[in-house]
């Protein structure tokens, strides 16, 4: 199974994922079928969206607004509760389509891995599942 590994930088950051899962599987020959996308983190995200300045500022700050960095629980483990609940309010994966050996996105969509409690470094795994289409013949019986 493929696995790509991300560095973020900053505590909340988004990274844009889609031209290296792209290559895998371009890599893979694989020409139609599906994408599962799975961040192996509790304090790490996936997302569907643009990829624009101003966008990617406006998320990271709706994310600190929505959960702020209080005196949590879960602080006196690790001090990062936030991150943890932040993470709850997003997807730790997604399934995408895959047309002609690529993401089958709108115009403006890229895949986002939104680091929540950066910065670290982070696995992605990729599972690419196809199949060749059967013709049958007869009816089908229940």
């Amino acid at each position: 199974m493929p696995e790509i590994q991300v560095k973020s930088n900053k505590r909340i950051e988004l990274i844009d994922i889609t031209d290296i899962v792209n290559d895998l599987i371009v890599e893979s020959e694989a020409k139609d079928g599906i994408a599962l996308i799975f961040a192996k983190h509790t304090t790490v995200a996936l997302i569907v969206n643009e990829y624009e300045p101003g966008l990617v500022s406006d998320i990271e700050f709706s994310l600190e607004r929505l959960i702020p960095e209080l005196d949590y629980k879960h602080d006196r483990i690790d001090n990062n509760a936030d991150s943890h609940l932040r993470s709850i309010l997003l997807q730790s994966s997604i399934v995408l389509p895959v047309t002609n050996s690529h993401l089958d996105l709108g115009t403006w969509q890229r895949v986002l891995l939104i680091e929540l409690d950066g910065p670290r470094k982070r696995t992605v795994t990729i599972k690419l599942l196809g199949e060749k289409l059967k013709v049958f013949k007869g009816k089908n019986k229940i």
